[in-house]
């Protein structure tokens, strides 16, 4: 499991949209390219699938003894961050201290090689469920728009359960947080700065928007409760306005976080932000910067086969996350799932991101016991 991990962080494979164009460190290329041999290795079926734009996921299948009944997928992302500094060491392996150090550590090379062990002990060689296939999907993008997800999901891929590979620290995930990322702005009126009377300040507009959303809106929304989730929550994280300091601004913008429960969904949060501002004063446009949905998980920890997944990894009950992840895409396109993977989310996307060993091992335990026992 180490030297596999070790072999895949050694592989840059950043997602592009934080790259310059044509960066040799970007894609998943040469990730899917080891993967592909690791699969080939084990004998099992091996498919590259168009994602779009020179992107691609990568699929391995283990068909069961007999015919098929069931199908189990395993999915974690093969893209990353970027460093935080530009420079290459953090693709770098290193083994220290009883931890796997470099990009993609635990976000999510830890839940590659974890899922391909397990995989190759539990359907190695003869030892392939009786009508289960077990397929592993390497999947492209998750860190921008999940286009490895939806790509897969519109291919008309469907299974029992997905089991979803990030850091959760073993926790067995059956709910997450949607996300809206809103860009909002407001409009003036210029004026030469040494006369601001006569002028209308954007800025100052949208300086009273920020404290509203930041303050009241925030607040209204604690009360709104998930049983596993919380309240939703919004973050102004970008602010833009103004040319130059003697012109009164006449446009300012501010980009917004906001973390949606199951229920809420991306339309009703923008009437619901632009009625706010208006009902105190304040006309904004909203525009979603996405442009594609990014829904919340809600997965009935009722249903078999998450009871199945419950009890090899030895939880009575799932749990909740603030993040957004590839499990929601692929839940909301008919196979339900769960996230789950070693590793620690608090050390995903940092400037020295690392994974213990004992979470790799008992991870790889879990899922191979999962994956040993299904029918």
């Amino acid at each position: 499991m180490v030297r596999l991990l070790r072999e895949l962080i050694a592989i840059p494979s950043v997602n592009p949209a934080f790259l310059p164009a044509g960066d040799a460190r970007g894609g998943e290329g040469a990730m899917i390219e080891a993967v592909s041999c690791f699969g080939k290795r084990q004998g099992w079926s091996v498919e590259v699938q168009a994602v779009k734009e020179g992107r691609q996921n990568v699929l391995l299948r283990c068909v069961p003894a007999g015919r098929v009944k069931h199908r189990v997928l395993l999915a974690p992302h093969l893209d990353t961050v970027g460093s935080m500094d530009g420079s290459d060491d953090i693709f770098r392996p290193r083994l220290a201290d009883g931890r796997v150090w470099g990009r993609g550590a635990c976000d999510t090379k830890g839940s590659v090689a974890a899922m391909l062990v397990a995989m190759e002990r539990a359907c190695g060689g003869r030892g392939r469920p009786a009508s289960t296939e077990v397929v592993f999907a390497g999947l492209a993008d998750e860190e921008s728009h999940q286009w490895g997800s939806r790509a897969l999901v519109g291919s008309g891929f469907r299974a029992d359960l997905g089991v979803v590979g990030e850091p959760t620290r073993l926790a067995v995930v059956t709910a997450h947080k949607g996300d809206v990322w809103g860009r909002l702005r407001t409009r003036g009126r210029a004026a030469h700065g040494a006369c601001p009377d006569r002028g209308r300040s954007a800025i100052r507009e949208m300086a009273r928007a920020v404290v509203l959303l930041e303050g009241e809106y925030a607040e209204g929304l604690r009360v709104r409760r998930h049983a596993l989730l919380g309240h939703p929550t919004i973050n102004v994280g970008v602010i833009r306005g103004g040319t130059q300091p003697n012109i009164v601004p006449d446009g300012c913008e501010v980009e917004v976080d906001r973390r949606m429960l199951p229920g809420e969904t991306p339309a009703g949060v923008r009437r619901e932000i632009r009625q706010f501002l208006k009902d105190r004063g304040i006309r904004v446009s909203f525009e979603d910067v996405k442009g594609v949905p990014e829904p919340a998980l809600e997965t009935d920890e009722r249903l078999p086969w998450v009871g199945r997944f419950l009890r090899a990894a030895g939880r009575r009950r799932g749990m909740g996350v603030d993040y957004f992840c590839d499990a929601a895409i692929l839940a909301a396109g008919g196979t339900p799932c769960v996230v789950f993977g070693p590793g620690d989310i608090a050390q995903a996307h940092t400037a020295r991101e690392w994974i213990s060993v004992a979470s790799l091992e008992r991870g790889t335990e879990m899922l191979t016991r999962f994956l040993k026992g299904l029918p």
